[in-house]
């Protein structure tokens, strides 16, 4: 008579890794300063909203230059990240770069910096006096 093997025996494998939820992430970023960013959304109620601020940032930094000169709306609508006014993932970035501590803020900013670099260099039309102050308040 053969013999069963041990997994039939035992039935179906656990499935560990299905129920697993997936969380956006920022390319470049270490494991911690990723894990620092989950725990700030978590105790803010705002899930994956650092990844999607730095996605759209990215898009303005990156996408058509006709995004630079189409005027933007003088009145935003009220709703935060409805997209009329780009300065809102900004600010959103930056709030996160002072909550976070300061290993993973800085390792944030240099990626933050590298994309108003990119947005500053291609819109010539847009100008700021320091990387540090504010400049898309006013000019996005």
């Amino acid at each position: 008579m053969p013999r069963r093997r041990p997994s039939a025996l035992r039935g179906a494998p656990p499935t560990r890794g299905r129920n697993r939820q997936r969380y956006a992430s920022i390319d470049h970023l270490s494991a911690s300063c990723t894990a620092d960013i989950r725990r700030l959304e978590l105790v803010r109620r705002l899930p994956e909203s650092t990844a999607q601020a730095f996605a759209r940032w990215k898009t303005l930094a990156y996408g058509p230059l006709r995004r630079f000169a189409e005027p933007f709306p003088a009145d935003a609508c009220g709703i935060p990240g409805c997209g009329c006014c780009p300065g809102y993932y900004r600010d959103h970035l930056e709030a996160m770069l002072h909550a976070l501590p300061r290993k993973s803020a800085r390792e944030l900013r240099t990626l933050i910096r590298e994309l108003d670099r990119v947005i500053l260099d291609r819109a010539r039309i847009l100008k700021a006096d320091h990387p540090d102050a504010p400049w898309w308040r006013t000019q996005l």
